[in-house]
């Protein structure tokens, strides 16, 4: 019996499928496991989850939750999308893996993609990989090339400097950490690579009096995620290109967690009317499925990074671009974006109306609100007891980013809920 005879005869339940549905092991056990087999980077897992569909969840003990966090912005059409599983499956039954010495229709495609919807001028190119921390990466080094002479000549001044904003996050690779503004998440892992500087959020004056022919690139968030989903104020990233484009610094625009139709449109740059250097994108962009991209813009952008001067094994292969193709297309195909808008607009609006609420923020489905007191992680246990998950990024914010294919109805039950989890959250207080 030749090999392929020998896969053939194998139990197709075994092993994965067995251990998630024929276990029986409640979730206490399988933390207990993962705390004696995983390392507590993460610290300990609020619940084992082991199915999902559309925007439900269920945990090991069969508990149902509506998941208003959707892997952090990443499930953009919730779990287990039919269209998008099917070519996921289609794709790895066909060709899964081909390496960088190759490339396959699904990559040029997808590149060609993105080049669309990101309007990108001729000569704009596409660099895949594998999560955003990694685009954030790859954006750093096309930084660090614009480090030539500004003036061009012998003696000019190099570009030494990046420059990001407080609160920032990019990623936990050594590059993207050292544009993260969190001392906690810096402090054990310092000296970061050198030149980057941080400036006080959102501050025009600030961004003018720091830009100059000695900044290699800035690097934007249109909306800061992680530091409770705060949006740039108006003008900023116009000003922004302004001064980088005088000053001859790159402009780099963070959107792993903006980007592919999370605030409504296909980037939360788009209404600012500017072109940037590049932009980075992750995320929603598989639709659950781990890829990444940097999007450059311009030929001389996209010529700073040549053959050979950066690389990744798995960036792009076959079975991550025909899940962003999948996920790109059922966005357009399903009216998704006119979703987004719409769900998105009543909750933040029926959230300024709930008591203990006292600021909404956000654009389509990534929104933030705060709370009149520091409750905020006693509400996500709060909620997770009551079937929601959601997360909390500050002592007094709550942060939503679920599917974006949440319904109305399903919106509606959370904020049916929120005042009684406000109320057990400060009642545990």
């Amino acid at each position: 019996m030749n090999t392929m005879e020998n896969l053939d005869k194998l139990d197709q339940r075994s092993p994965v499928t067995e251990l998630v549905e024929t276990s029986g092991h409640a979730g206490s056990e399988w933390l207990a496991r993962y705390s004696s087999s995983l390392m507590g980077v993460f610290g300990t897992p609020q619940r084992v989850l082991v199915r999902g569909a559309g925007c439900l969840v269920w945990d090991a003990d069969g508990k149902e939750y509506l998941d208003l966090l959707g892997g952090i912005a990443v499930n953009a059409l919730g779990h287990a999308h039919p269209f998008v599983t099917s070519v996921i499956s289609s794709q790895l039954a066909t060709l899964g893996h081909v390496s960088n010495f190759f490339t396959s229709p699904t990559q040029i495609a997808l590149a060609e993609k993105l080049l669309e919807l990101s309007a990108a001028p001729a000569g704009s190119k596409v660099f895949f990989t594998n999560s955003g921390t990694e685009a954030n990466e790859a954006a750093f080094k096309l930084a660090r090339r614009n480090s030539g002479s500004s003036s061009g000549e012998a003696g000019g001044k190099r570009r030494t400097r990046i420059i990001a904003l407080e609160g920032a996050f990019h990623g936990r690779t050594m590059g993207a950490l050292a544009l993260t503004a969190k001392e906690a998440y810096r402090a054990p892992f310092e000296p970061m690579p050198g030149g980057v500087e941080h400036i006080p959020f959102g501050d025009i004056e600030a961004l003018r009096n720091a830009v100059d022919d000695t900044v290699a690139a800035v690097f934007l968030e249109p909306i800061q995620g992680e530091a409770g989903v705060r949006p740039l104020p108006a003008g900023y990233l116009k000003a922004a290109r302004e001064f980088t484009a005088e000053a001859g610094a790159l402009l780099i625009l963070d959107e792993v967690q903006t980007g592919i139709a999370r605030t409504g449109k296909w980037l939360a740059s788009e209404d600012a009317g500017i072109v940037p250097d590049a932009i980075t994108l992750a995320k929603g962009l598989g639709g659950g499925f781990p890829i990444g991209a940097l999007v450059t813009f311009g030929e001389q952008t996209s010529s700073l990074l040549s053959a050979g001067q950066h690389g990744t094994t798995f960036g792009g292969n076959p079975v991550a671009t025909a899940a962003a193709l999948a996920t790109l297309h059922a966005i357009e195909s399903q009216h998704v974006l006119d979703n987004v808008r719409a769900v998105g607009g009543h909750v933040r609006q029926s959230l300024a109306a709930v008591d203990g609420v006292i600021e909404v923020r956000g654009e389509g489905l990534l929104i933030g609100f705060d709370l009149d007191a520091d409750v905020a992680p006693a509400a996500v246990t709060a909620a997770l007891d009551a079937g929601f998950i959601i997360n909390s990024p500050g002592p007094r914010t709550i942060r939503l980013a679920p599917p974006l294919i949440l319904t109305t109805e399903q919106a509606d039950r959370f904020l049916a809920a929120l005042p009684a989890i406000l109320q057990t959250a400060k009642d545990a207080q």
